[in-house]
């Protein structure tokens, strides 16, 4: 499953503050999740495991590209699902933007701007420059980032490995799904199995 740790990352997608945090983008427009919000907790084991051993920590950023007067870009499809979102959220930099802080630091830091992690992003490019082999793929939402990212990585020859409750979606239903569908391309297991398995590498 995993042949050397130093060659393995864990890859976050989109646990930051604009989604997670009581504070944030999502929750200030009503947009909570508890299976969402317990992700933190549940990765961490594997951020510290993976980091004692020697591995790497990436995290993908959504991102809304600010334009003229800060007002950020936004693709229809979205905006239509979370009209709530505008100015000041997930803008680069920002403190809702972030990893959240139960995670902090990752070794690698990449923006993104659409479902996948590799679209029009350094993201393969810091993968390679760091030897990166295996990827352990978690975050949100299973169907969206996390699959299409997942998929990405699939189809450039990247050893994945799902963790099936390091993920979620808005629905436990949708969720499990999308564990289901992305079983036919990657490993998965769990956070417990990953660290165990880290423990005795």
């Amino acid at each position: 499953m995993i042949t050397n740790l130093e060659k393995t990352a864990l890859l976050i997608i989109d646990l930051q503050n604009d989604f997670l945090h009581p504070d944030g983008a999502y929750a200030r427009g009503g947009q909570v999740c508890a299976d969402i919000a317990a992700l933190p907790a549940k990765v961490k084991p594997v951020v510290d495991s993976l980091r004692a051993a020697g591995g790497w920590v990436v995290s993908t950023q959504f991102t809304l590209v600010p334009g003229k007067g800060g007002e950020p870009f936004i693709s229809p499809h979205l905006k239509k699902l979370r009209p709530f979102l505008g100015k000041g959220d997930f803008v680069p930099g920002a403190w809702g933007h972030a990893l959240v802080d139960a995670l902090q630091p990752a070794d690698i830091v990449i923006e993104k701007v659409a479902y996948s992690a590799f679209y029009e992003t350094r993201l393969e490019f810091c993968l390679r420059k760091a030897q990166i082999e295996t990827l352990l793929i978690c975050g949100i939402v299973t169907n969206g980032g996390v699959a299409s990212t997942l998929r990405s990585a699939h189809v450039r020859d990247f050893n994945t490995i799902l963790l099936s409750d390091g993920c979620a979606a808005f629905s436990s239903e949708v969720h499990n799904v999308a564990i289901q569908s992305l079983s036919a391309v990657s490993q998965t297991t769990t956070c417990g199995e990953i660290v165990r398995l880290i423990g005795k590498s």
